[in-house]
């Protein structure tokens, strides 16, 4: 089932700005990773899906409601993190607290204190006096204090100090286990490939690709780093590899008798089966990179094709 959709929406602010025919869809109860560097259109594409801004062209829909008419009625089983956090300085973090418990007529501030306690809030102090980092837990805790079905996250982690970080990736672990339908849009790798089930990727306002994490693990090629015991094994499994297609060496260290193998999963038995005579001292695999994925076909033209396609 379908919870967020956009379907060829475009809202363009001229000289290049704004997001071009943008088409993706959340499925219930999975992770889906927004994936782009600052200025991409993450942000007004979440704009769009918070019914904040309306589409000059295509459709957004949450739980089939469209958000631009629907707005209000979708934030009520709905948390927004926004990228920015504007927070009413004038009061204290606990004033700021009640006030949206209020708006959100909540009675029972038992998981709301749940969240506190879990992101080590301390609310008493006023807004215009805390750290970046404190303001962000704020905000984390007010937009989740409704347990809210579905969470629209715009770079969740920014100010949060690296233990805060791998906490909220924790949390929406949780979240997910819990059946929540989770969009999180960043330009940290490290949180959408912990996190993310789906992903969709976004350069100068155009979907470049989309993909599944699990798929796409599928059909990388997997590296392995070797250690050949002495020179004469070392030399003759470097032939083998340069001999046989199916693998590619990637690269050698010949003072010290390592190399680096790549193959694709379907050919790992294969690989084994070949080394399996040869004396190693360590043999591993190099773990798979998001970023480096990335950063190896992000330059290419928009429209360009792509490496899974």
């Amino acid at each position: 089932m379908t919870i967020i959709s956009l379907q060829h929406v475009t809202k363009d602010y001229g000289h290049g700005r704004g997001i071009f025919d943008v088409s993706f869809h959340v499925k219930k109860g999975t992770v889906y990773g927004f994936l782009g560097p600052n200025g991409a259109g993450k942000t007004t594409a979440i704009r769009h899906i918070m019914g904040f801004s309306k589409p000059q062209q295509g459709i957004v829909t949450v739980s089939g409601l469209n958000s631009w008419n629907n707005a209000s009625t979708i934030q009520e089983t709905l948390g927004y993190l926004p990228g920015e956090v504007a927070l009413p300085e004038h009061l204290t973090g606990e004033q700021f607290i009640q006030m949206m418990m209020d708006l959100r007529k909540i009675k029972d501030d038992t998981h709301c204190k749940k969240l506190m306690d879990f992101f080590e809030l301390d609310a008493s102090g006023k807004v215009k006096r805390m750290s970046l980092g404190m303001k962000r837990k704020l905000a984390i805790v007010t937009a989740f204090m409704h347990d809210p079905d579905i969470l629209v996250l715009d770079e969740p982690t920014s100010g949060l100090d690296p233990i805060m970080q791998q906490r909220f990736i924790d949390f929406i672990k949780d979240e997910k286990r819990r059946g929540k339908t989770i969009l999180l849009s960043s330009h940290i790798f490290t949180e959408v490939d912990a996190t993310c089930d789906e992903i969709s990727i976004i350069k100068e306002g155009h979907i470049i690709s989309s993909f599944n994490k699990q798929e796409l693990l599928n059909m990388t090629e997997k590296v392995f780093h070797l250690t050949v015991e002495n020179t004469k094994d070392y030399t003759q499994l470097i032939q083998m590899i340069e001999s046989d297609i199916t693998f590619q060496l990637i690269s050698k260290n010949e003072q010290i008798n390592e190399l680096q193998i790549s193959c694709y999963p379907s050919d790992l038995s294969k690989l084994i089966k070949r080394i399996a005579d040869f004396p190693l001292l360590s043999f591993s695999e190099v773990p798979f990179s998001l970023e480096k994925h990335f950063m190896e076909f992000y330059d290419r033209r928009v429209g360009g094709e792509l490496p899974w396609q």
